[in-house]
């Protein structure tokens, strides 16, 4: 996958993740201004929650905090993408996912101060969440995976994603 290939796949997955995180936002705020709403009984809820948090909670009324922080992982995840040219394009994926997601919670944080969570377990004492959540997490658990993987694959040096990794940078090379 040469440069432009990998940014573009990694901005496209972020830039997925932020609509379907915002849009989702925008619904919940004028959806469940009433009050929750049950969506499979005794399992989940749509609940309305304005954080100022982070996950749990955790550092109410941080928020300058959580926006250094985001823009800094985000543009460290970037800076990678753009300079490791065997990255495998499933991992460029996943830490597109994890962007997408910090950018969309970043939107709240910047725009209103506190983020829209509204995804509510019922069968479970568990925070309230979002979109932008679920992408974190979920891009965050598939890219340790998938970087544990491509660093074992490099190190045997005989697996077929490593010498997949090693063509496209060599193509990389060639089309700069």
């Amino acid at each position: 996958m040469t440069g432009s290939r990998r940014i573009a796949a990694f901005a496209g997955v972020a830039a997925c993740a932020v609509a379907l995180d915002q849009v989702s936002k925008a619904w919940a705020r004028e959806a469940l201004a009433g009050g929750p709403v049950p969506f499979i009984p005794g399992v989940l809820d749509f609940s309305l929650i304005m954080n100022t948090g982070a996950a749990f909670s955790i550092g109410s009324g941080s928020t300058w905090v959580f926006v250094v922080l985001a823009v800094a992982i985000c543009l460290g995840l970037a800076i990678w993408v753009a300079r490791e040219h065997e990255m495998p394009a499933s991992l460029v994926c996943a830490l597109g996912a994890v962007a997408g997601g910090g950018v969309g919670n970043l939107i709240d944080r910047v725009a209103a101060g506190r983020v829209t969570d509204f995804f509510c377990t019922t069968f479970i004492d568990f925070p309230v969440f979002n979109v932008a959540d679920i992408f974190v997490t979920c891009g965050v658990v598939i890219a340790f995976v998938l970087a544990w993987r491509w660093d074992v694959a490099r190190e045997a040096g005989d697996d077929s994603d490593a010498a997949n990794a090693a063509s496209n940078a060599e193509n990389t090379r060639e089309e700069n």
